[in-house]
């Protein structure tokens, strides 16, 4: 009896056990918890600058991706936790030759700060580039497909806001805040009319544009690491505007700061926001606020700080966990939506088709460094909320067709950033690592196919750099990457496939996969 009684224990132990190790699992891949509540960061990722549309029962997200193409991504969902890719609303950014790297970059400036509504059945996005001005997207359908126009005048971090008198206004500016009413074009009918001066501290900006109640609202970010959250209200939307504080939490973790976004009111009648948290080298991570009305302000978070566990949106139904894909087989036509090119991609350089299964990276131009590297695929990194577990990205790769002078890897690219790569030199094939631009360690090697991992986390700001021949046994090369999130690059550290030449043109590599761990 007590040999049976000590197996059963044993047995409820394992289950327990292992019950146990799939919640935790299972959580350090999304923000639903699966019990009606979720975690923030919502989304563990580089999603900066949301803003959220609810058109039925589907809501849209837009957000920043700057210099990255296909770029201007929508993602969306039913229940304002779990997310899903839907679109890349700007395939490619042909309006200046900055963003084909040709001698000059658009590092820390492109698309940023987007405006999306719902309208007349249809979707409309406003966005600016501080270098070509401003842009509109539409369609009819959030999966696109997206048609973009160049405006007579771009509005610094637009707020894009159609009355119910049939009137359409921009909200914009930074530090002082104005309204520019436009025609269904969005080009100005009016000029712009200055209507509130920041006056907490400098860099107000962010705004979005609301009616509810009879009031006009403008939901603002004095923004940084410890953004605030301020809403204006007023009867006129040319003002005079009074102005509330309503969040500024500056308590250390996952919510300090939280700031910029959107809000939100869902068909029960429920009102949330979409902010987002500077959150370490992987960027800027949405946070999903729950909101209360106090006298006519939406009162973010509960008493004056942001939530981390909380209950879920009552959406009136519910809705399935879903993840963001992240690895990739290379067996489709086209990269998945989770992968953007370092600037404008040349697509007589890469391939899905020419190897079946394969990515294949030809070069097609010299380029000093990876920085100037044409055809960079790019991916944000998911950071877990295990917060100790770092994110690995390994790819195999077939090195049998380069030529002198080419550098072809995985990198991790922010400023400043690291790489482990097979460079060619006098037709003898070496496993290099750099670190932002210094060569630190060099291997030679006669394979024609290896495995490179990287193993970077967002919790100690370290990258490292490993190399194998069978994907099993891993060999640890140079030294570790220091990650930052500067402002010179402006978006999260992300994993970077790339081939690039210093030499000649030609040479080609073949990515079999890359994967994230």
């Amino acid at each position: 009896m007590k040999t049976l009684t000590s197996i059963i224990i044993k047995v409820s132990i394992f289950f327990i056990l292992i019950l146990m190790i799939s919640k935790l699992f299972a959580q350090s891949l999304h923000s639903d918890n699966g019990n009606g509540t979720y975690t923030n960061p919502v989304i563990p990722a580089d999603f900066p600058d949301p803003d959220v549309v609810k058109v039925g029962d589907t809501y849209y997200m837009v957000s920043t991706t700057m210099f990255i193409f296909p770029g201007v991504p929508i993602i969306k969902s039913h229940d304002l936790v779990n997310w899903e890719y839907c679109s890349n609303a700007v395939p490619r950014f042909d309006f200046g030759k900055c963003y084909d790297l040709e001698d000059c970059n658009r590092y820390g400036h492109g698309q940023w700060a987007t405006s999306i509504k719902y309208h007349n059945g249809k979707f409309y996005l406003l966005f600016i580039t501080l270098n070509e001005g401003g842009f509109m997207c539409t369609a009819s359908k959030a999966e696109g497909p997206w048609e973009v126009k160049k405006l007579p005048k771009g509005f610094y971090d637009p707020g894009l806001f159609f009355d119910d008198d049939g009137r359409i206004y921009v909200a914009q500016g930074y530090g002082k805040i104005s309204i520019t009413e436009v025609d269904e074009n969005l080009a100005p009918k009016t000029k712009d009319s200055l209507v509130f001066t920041g006056n907490i501290r400098g860099g107000l900006e962010g705004t979005h544009v609301y009616k509810i109640n009879g009031y006009y609202y403008l939901y603002s970010t004095y923004g940084g690491g410890n953004g605030i959250q301020v809403a204006l209200r007023s009867k006129n939307i040319y003002g005079p505007y009074e102005q509330k504080i309503v969040i500024s939490d500056t308590t250390p973790g996952v919510t300090f700061g939280v700031h910029q976004g959107a809000l939100i009111q869902t068909n029960t009648g429920q009102w949330w926001t979409m902010l987002f948290v500077d959150s370490g080298p992987f960027g800027r991570f949405p946070s999903l606020q729950p909101v209360t009305w106090v006298d006519g302000w939406p009162m973010v978070g509960v008493n004056g700080k942001g939530v981390i566990t909380y209950k879920k949106p009552d959406v009136g139904k519910t809705y399935p966990i879903k993840t963001f894909p992240t690895s990739d087989e290379f067996d489709n036509k086209i990269p998945g939506m989770q992968w953007g090119w370092n600037h404008n991609p040349d697509p007589a350089n890469w391939s899905l088709s020419q190897r079946p299964g394969y990515l294949r990276l030809t070069t097609g131009r010299l380029a000093p460094d990876l920085t100037l590297a044409r055809n960079t695929l790019t991916q944000r990194p998911f950071a877990k909320y295990t917060q100790t577990t770092p994110t690995i990205g390994v790819t195999k790769l077939d090195v049998d067709h380069m030529k002198d002078g080419d550098n072809a890897g995985i990198a991790v690219f922010q400023d400043p950033y690291a790489y482990i790569a097979v460079r060619q030199h006098n037709n003898n094939k070496y496993i290099v690592m750099v670190n932002n631009g210094k060569t630190i360690d060099s291997v030679a090697i006669n394979k024609p196919t290896v495995y490179l991992r990287t193993i970077a986390s967002n919790a100690t700001k370290k990258a490292n750099f490993e190399y194998s021949f069978d994907n099993q046994s891993f060999t640890t090369i140079g030294n570790d990457l220091t990650m930052k999130f500067n402002l010179k690059i402006f978006t999260g550290n992300k994993f970077c496939l790339f081939n690039y030449a210093t030499k000649q043109t030609g040479g080609y590599v073949d990515f079999d996969w890359f994967r994230m761990e």
